[in-house]
């Protein structure tokens, strides 16, 4: 089968570009409809007057550290129209930034259908996120970034994509331990820029405030895992069990991500060991965002728009290599499809929460078996060689 086929070095990136000038008309058009951005609003005026960020007696409302808070002030006071313009296209570029850039470093041929493609089959899954002005696809850009900065040994890009990642949401510590684990040289770097994001918001207000403000911060984060709310509705690996009717108890459920985390360490490790320059980022992150889309406690829908432009880059990837072939025609179908489950009311009631979290893992699963077998068939060639 062949892979070169020319409408889709157009028509995948036309799509993605497309979708953005579609969602920009609608936040033109309705800056306070189907979006997030008035929780991040609200905060930032919370922050301006000086008044508590969080609700502790509730699971939803403001959830982002106070550096959140000071960073999105620009946005609101450019107004909901000009500052939900200028969010969407900041959390967007990073995005196709980080993707574009781990195409080049790919490398071989097709360079141009590897990105369009993985971006026309990451779109369905992402779009949900990128319509509602989630922080998740800043985090996600600013994650990828870090990875990759992280593995060429940049000490001042990792600095700058650490903190930008850990101000969109503290979802970016996972990988930001990963990194300092892959190299330990740049866990001052690390750190550093950690500091930088706890003090960040004490230029723009009283110690006084913001030490209330990051004790009520530590507190919900704290009890967000182990409390049950009435609103939020977990989309992670528990959720096929609780829809059947078995829910997880919460001590056996930490001890499942305890155990996923420390997989993804070796796994992550290993890639790094294993893999050829240009396909251990990819396989790195999108093995990351696996555990940060199925394995963390606060997952919904949209935070699996993460994983979604890692994954189709990572299939068009197999799908080159392979010539295509059945696992990836397979995996192709099930991406796309997998972020159409929400468009139909009635497929939305049947397969919601349980679906995605079973997706992905079969996707990333597939995927990262794939990286492994290749890596181990590279070095089953490299032995004789090496021993001849």
């Amino acid at each position: 089968m062949t892979i070169s086929k020319p409408v889709f070095d157009r028509l995948g990136f036309t799509l993605w570009v497309g979708a953005l000038l579609v969602v920009l008309v609608l936040v033109l058009l309705a800056p306070d409809t189907r979006t997030v951005q008035l929780a991040y609003r609200y905060g930032s005026e919370e922050f301006l007057a000086g008044r508590p960020l969080y609700n502790l007696r509730s699971e939803m409302g403001y959830l982002y550290a106070p550096a959140f808070a000071a960073l999105y002030v620009p946005m609101v006071k450019l107004g909901p129209h000009l500052g939900g313009l200028v969010w969407h296209l900041i959390g967007f570029a990073v995005l196709t930034y980080a993707a574009m850039r781990q195409v080049r470093k790919l490398g071989g041929g097709e360079l141009t259908w590897l990105i369009s493609y993985g971006l026309f089959l990451a779109l369905p899954l992402a779009l949900g996120a990128i319509r509602n002005g989630q922080s998740t696809i800043l985090l996600t850009g600013a994650c990828w970034l870090l990875t990759l900065s992280a593995l060429e040994g940049r000490r001042a890009e990792t600095f700058f994509w650490a903190s930008l990642a850990i101000i969109a949401k503290p979802t970016a510590l996972i990988m930001m331990l990963l990194a300092g684990a892959l190299r330990p040289r740049l866990i001052p770097m690390l750190v550093l820029s950690l500091l930088f994001v706890l003090a960040l918001p004490y230029a723009f207000a009283p110690a006084a405030y913001l030490n209330d403000q990051y004790r009520d911060f530590a507190h919900m984060l704290t009890s967000m895992a182990v409390e049950d709310g009435s609103h939020f509705v977990p989309t992670d690996f528990t959720a096929p069990f609780t829809r059947m009717g078995l829910p997880i108890p919460e001590f056996y459920a930490t001890m499942v991500r305890v155990f996923m985390a420390l997989f993804t360490l070796s796994a992550v490790i290993w890639f790094d060991r294993r893999l050829e320059d240009g396909t251990t980022g990819l396989a790195i992150f999108l093995t990351a965002t696996f555990y940060m889309c199925v394995f963390n406690p606060r997952v919904e829908p949209n935070t699996y728009a993460m994983i979604a432009v890692p994954a189709g880059v990572a299939v068009a990837l197999l799908w080159r290599e392979d010539r295509g072939g059945v696992l990836a025609s397979v995996l192709s179908m099930m991406l796309f499809l997998t972020g159409l489950t929400g468009v139909e009311a009635h497929v939305q009631t049947l397969l919601y929460p349980w679906f995605r979290p079973i997706a992905v893992t079969f996707i990333a699963g597939s995927l990262l078996w794939w990286f492994w077998a290749g890596a181990g068939q590279k070095i089953a060639n490299a032995g004789p060689a090496a021993n001849g």
